[in-house]
């Protein structure tokens, strides 16, 4: 059974930081390339990023790029994601996932971990 555990979330001013986590269990994760997507209150499911297989390529979302880093340790079988300069509009659960298709066709998404920007 794939299962995916995020965490890392909270409360945080606008310009703040966080950096999210995510450990995979029951997949070969140093085969797959791995997405964060979000989802923000009363709105549908929005990609954010995504790294493939040995991070040699990382594609993001115009609305976090020069904000938002993806990275991964495949010894640990954990997905990371920086979030910096954050905005009100972050304000979202966020989902690690494994891709099917590069770059934006995931399935298996955990259960999030809430982001909330406000001062």
């Amino acid at each position: 059974e794939v299962r995916m555990v995020e965490s890392g979330g909270g409360l945080v001013q606008p310009g703040g930081s966080l950096r999210l986590s995510c450990v995979v269990y029951g997949l070969q994760f140093r085969s797959y390339a791995m997405t964060w997507v979000r989802q923000a209150p009363g709105k549908e499911l929005e990609w954010v990023s995504s790294i493939n297989y040995d991070s040699s390529e990382a594609l993001y979302a115009d609305s976090v790029r020069g904000r938002f880093t993806i990275s991964r340790d495949n010894g640990k079988k954990t997905l990371y994601l920086n979030l910096n300069s954050l905005r009100s509009e972050d304000t979202a659960t966020y989902y690690c996932a494994k891709i099917d298709r590069w770059p934006r066709t995931w399935s298996d998404q955990g259960q999030g971990t809430q982001v909330t920007v406000s001062s």
